[in-house]
């Protein structure tokens, strides 16, 4: 998206495309392809360095930009940020969504490409870094966001935390259903899941959780 940016920058400048594919390790068709798609849109200089770089994305590099020149899309669009930030509520899902936005507009697209055009939008807003992981070398622990419920035969329901171990690099998961977050059982949930994967690795790393870490950091947490 940098050289995106850059070549629609220049060309607005005023700059050929022969000077742009010299100044920019880019061809030359694919500097001709962002200025046609540029054009087509009717983005002004303004609107286009406004647009973040997911939304970039959507209209210059994916299926779903090609097909941006529909006015219902461009609206579908527009509501995107807004309806994934209602995804991210607890107990919210795509079918809730889809619903309301069928409700507003009865002409909108089927629930399949509604859903492929979130599923594409978080994607690319979402950038992921591949991590390559050695066999047995760290388990990565948590607790999960919600707690569940226990509603024994005798006695009151109680809700309970929910502990979560993985491998890195097989992704093999130990999952455990704890009182509490404190210490002592966040050890001894450690020590369960290490006995299921029958073997210690070099190091078990926290995920920022109150039982293991003193003060979060952006960079490195102190731990307890």
């Amino acid at each position: 998206m940098n050289k995106l940016r850059q070549i629609i920058r220049l060309y607005c400048q005023g700059v050929g495309i022969k000077t742009i594919h010299g100044m920019i390790d880019t061809s030359r068709n694919t500097i001709k392809k962002y200025v046609r798609l540029w054009h087509s849109l009717g983005l002004s200089q303004e609107e286009f360095n406004a647009k973040s770089d997911g939304e970039l994305s959507i209209l210059f590099c994916t299926p779903v930009g090609k097909s941006s020149g529909s006015p219902r899309m461009k609206h579908l669009e527009s509501l995107l940020p807004e309806i994934c930030k209602k995804l991210k509520k607890k107990g919210v899902t795509r079918d809730m969504l889809y619903k309301e936005y069928l409700a507003q507009h009865p002409s909108g697209y089927s629930r399949s490409r509604f859903n492929n055009t979130i599923h594409i939008y978080l994607r690319l807003s979402r950038p992921v870094m591949h991590i390559e992981h050695k066999a047995g070398d760290k388990i990565y622990i948590d607790f999960a966001g919600s707690k569940l419920s226990v509603d024994p035969e005798e006695g009151m329901a109680r809700d309970v935390e929910v502990f979560v171990a993985i491998l890195g690099c097989s992704q093999l998961t130990y999952v455990e259903a704890v009182e509490s977050q404190r210490k002592e059982d966040l050890i001894k949930a450690c020590e369960n899941a290490l006995h299921y994967f029958e073997g210690i690795p070099q190091a078990i790393v926290p995920d920022n959780l109150r039982s293991a870490v003193t003060k979060g950091s952006k960079y490195e947490a102190v731990l307890k």
